[in-house]
């Protein structure tokens, strides 16, 4: 009797036996478990919950009295419009690459990433349904502090919301992968705050979530605008309040899909399954 295989598990399944009503799961059915089970554990984890929903939102106060000290005349942006889209940076911050970088090493020190790597669901299906309730979440609140803003604050509707939407994606995409590269590195749930830290506090001074660039002197933000989160935020912020010419808008994708692939590769080089010793 010939048999089928059912993937890297090495096991196999008869075709007689499918026809019987065995059901195949799909990556679609995968992904939902592997998300339902993640999203438990964020709930039932106050202080990550905590970390991802309120944080953020006390960084826009922050974020808001430090440009009380800067001239954002020039920019054409309001102290509360580069305060809000700075928020929502510090939203895929916090609730992204933080939660994020905490919740792969911590599956990975429970053995539980190695467990599901015996089971059907692929390393990128393992990775991506981690991923999926923080990245939800993390959308949720930014559109629901764009609807704030433009209902209470008097801040500008979404200029281009098509741009707004690709940058939010962009900026999801590109820190769940950088959020995996930093778990490979960090020992500890508690070490996460440590590693996380460098790439936090270049993004919070350089890629435009505490003082946009175009306050900045201009070879400093031609600096800034290499930076990993700079390519996102960038598009975020033209999609919101628009201003962006079609070649800023250009680069900014492409700075945002150059740093994707490279924190692809590096996920790909580096990711470890197994606990650190």
């Amino acid at each position: 009797m010939s048999t089928v295989s059912t993937g890297k598990t090495g096991k196999t399944e008869s075709p007689r036996r499918r026809e019987t009503g065995v059901r195949t799961t799909t990556t679609g059915d995968r992904l939902k478990a592997l998300g339902r089970a993640e999203f438990s554990l964020l709930v039932r984890n106050r202080t990550a919950l905590f970390t991802a929903l309120f944080v953020p939102l006390g960084m826009i106060v922050a974020i808001r009295e430090s440009l009380g000290r800067i001239d954002l005349g020039d920019s054409g942006i309001s102290v509360i419009e580069a305060s809000m889209t700075g928020g929502i940076g510090m939203v895929l911050m916090m609730a992204v690459y933080g939660s994020l970088t905490s919740a792969y090493t911590a599956r990975r020190e429970e053995l539980v990433l190695k467990r599901l790597r015996t089971m059907e669901a692929s390393d990128r299906e393992i990775l991506v349904g981690t991923a999926l309730p923080a990245a939800g979440l993390a959308f949720v609140q930014s559109a629901v502090m764009i609807a704030a803003a433009v209902a209470f604050l008097d801040v500008r509707a979404p200029q281009q919301p098509v741009v707004l939407v690709g940058g939010l994606l962009a900026g999801l995409v590109l820190l769940g992968a950088l959020a995996a590269a930093t778990s490979a590195f960090t020992r500890t749930v508690e070490s996460a705050q440590i590693t996380i830290m460098p790439l936090f506090m270049i993004s919070v001074i350089g890629s435009g979530l505490f003082v946009p660039l175009e306050a900045l002197p201009e070879r400093t933000a031609s600096l800034c605008e290499l930076l990993p989160v700079t390519g996102a935020m960038t598009l975020i912020r033209a999609g919101w309040l628009g201003g962006a010419e079609g070649n800023d808008l250009l680069g900014a994708a492409l700075s945002a899909l150059v740093w994707t692939i490279l924190s692809v590769f590096a996920v790909q080089r580096w990711f470890r399954w197994e606990p650190r010793r």
